[in-house]
């Protein structure tokens, strides 16, 4: 085992222990009111990790980082943090072995870690793996899933053939057949098709990141659309179904309103969006439909943070919405300080106490990417929106907390959240060409 994975699995057992959780039947969790905060005067020197630790980069007493440089690394992290691999019990069945030369087949491939697979993604070139690759496949050591035939590998796209190891292989031509037969082979594993869907675009991937998440935990399959047309893979793959539930992420900016009538035809059609990626992605993170979507409006779950412009982040991360805390992704505009969308979600399900701490419910933060990717301050800020802190009620009966909010710099205006009750229950939404194939190879 490299001295990398040694490396990662220190690091999260550490992380895991200082963000453990204590709930009971007597939990005492509430929202807290945010508070407005007054920015300082000057403004705030950028957070570094001290020399000679790792702290707080790697981990926080609320945040996780994994510090893939790149969404192989990132990937190799993800996959090894789900699945630890030192015994038997934590390997996964089966790893999928993913193209990432194209953003789209990568988001589409998320949906191979849901049921009933959970095959976590290695990211690799069409002619060698990575070294980084190659040493996780090696730690994850996949047993063999029967569902998939007993496979070992499934291989997305044009990919290498390690030696030893069972492969099955989907392949097609383009994004949307390709998605198409991801689809296809999950309906095989399952031996039924998803009635769920979501439709997203193929053309702005800032949008289509947070389905990612949702598929990892889900096994609900991606499929791309164009702006203003389906494509006949996707229009194929829907019609496999019996008026399937098709759920658009994004605004008719991303996917217009033309295909949102013609998906009209095919199936029953919702819309979950925002006016730019970051407001798009807290939509989606507080959206429910029955037993679709994460409904994430109250304290006590995990949240993954991922840069709105590395779309192979939210694919390469997407293991870690489906374990452990499992919880939506949330989308940050840059490296450094928090946007105020961002921090007004997190303040908005921010967990408080009135007795004791230990009788509540606490939130989680992944961070995915290095610090030149997410910076330490934000980071910093995240920890402090994510902490649990003592809540009081005045003569009213109303809440107000004591807990101190990060400030910030931005010039951006702000606005303070209502407080809820953890019971209540808020959703954003808007209502509103190749045949793919798999191939299982002995």
């Amino acid at each position: 085992m490299s001295r990398r994975v040694i490396a990662l699995l220190l690091a999260c057992c550490a992380a895991l222990a200082l963000t453990a959780c204590g709930r009971g039947e007597d939990d005492e969790s509430r929202l807290i009111e945010p508070t407005e905060v007054e920015a300082p005067d000057t403004p705030e020197k950028e957070a570094d990790t001290p020399a000679g630790t790792t702290i707080p980069s790697a981990a926080t007493k609320n945040t996780t980082r994994l510090p893939g440089p790149d969404p192989a690394s990132l990937a190799a992290d993800a996959a090894l943090a789900v699945f630890p691999s030192t015994s038997r019990e934590n390997r996964p069945s089966a790893v999928a072995l993913v193209d990432q030369r194209d953003w789209r087949t990568a988001l589409a491939a998320s949906a191979l870690m849901g049921p009933p697979l959970s095959a976590p993604m290695l990211l690799t070139g069409p002619d060698e793996l990575p070294t980084v690759t190659a040493d996780a496949l090696k730690a994850l050591a996949p047993a063999g899933a029967e569902d998939a035939r007993g496979a070992q590998i499934i291989r997305v796209g044009t990919t290498p053939r390690p030696e030893g190891l069972r492969p099955t292989d989907i392949t097609a031509s383009g994004a949307a057949a390709t998605a198409a037969a991801i689809d296809s082979f999950l309906t095989s594993t399952r031996g039924t098709p998803s009635r769920r869907v979501l439709i997203v675009s193929a053309d702005d991937p800032a949008f289509a990141m947070p389905a990612a998440a949702w598929a990892a935990k889900s096994g609900d399959p991606i499929l791309f659309t164009g702006r203003n047309a389906v494509p006949a893979p996707t229009t194929t793959a829907l019609r496999t179904r019996r008026n399937p539930q098709i759920f658009i992420l994004g605004p008719e900016s991303a996917v217009s309103a033309q295909v949102e009538s013609t998906l009209k035809d095919l199936g029953d059609v919702e819309r979950v969006d925002g006016p730019d990626p970051v407001r798009n992605a807290i939509a989606f993170a507080r959206f429910s439909d029955g037993d679709f979507g994460w409904g994430v409006t109250d304290p006590g779950h995990g949240l993954v943070f991922a840069r709105s412009d590395t779309p192979l982040a939210a694919a390469a991360a997407s293991p870690l919405s489906s374990a452990g805390t499992y919880g939506p992704l949330v989308l940050l505009d840059g490296p450094g300080r928090l946007s105020a969308p961002v921090r007004e979600y997190l303040l908005d399900i921010q967990p408080g106490y009135e007795d004791d701490p230990v009788r509540g419910v606490y939130n989680h933060g992944w961070i995915a990417g290095d610090d030149g990717a997410i910076s330490v301050t934000a980071q910093g800020e995240i920890d402090a929106l994510l902490e649990i802190a003592p809540v009081q009620r005045n003569e009213n009966g109303q809440q107000s907390t004591t807990a101190t909010t990060p400030t910030t710099t931005s010039t951006t205006p702000t606005t303070t959240a209502p407080a809820q009750t953890p019971t209540q229950t808020q959703t954003q939404t808007q209502l509103s060409t190749t045949p793919p194939t798999t191939s299982t190879t002995p």
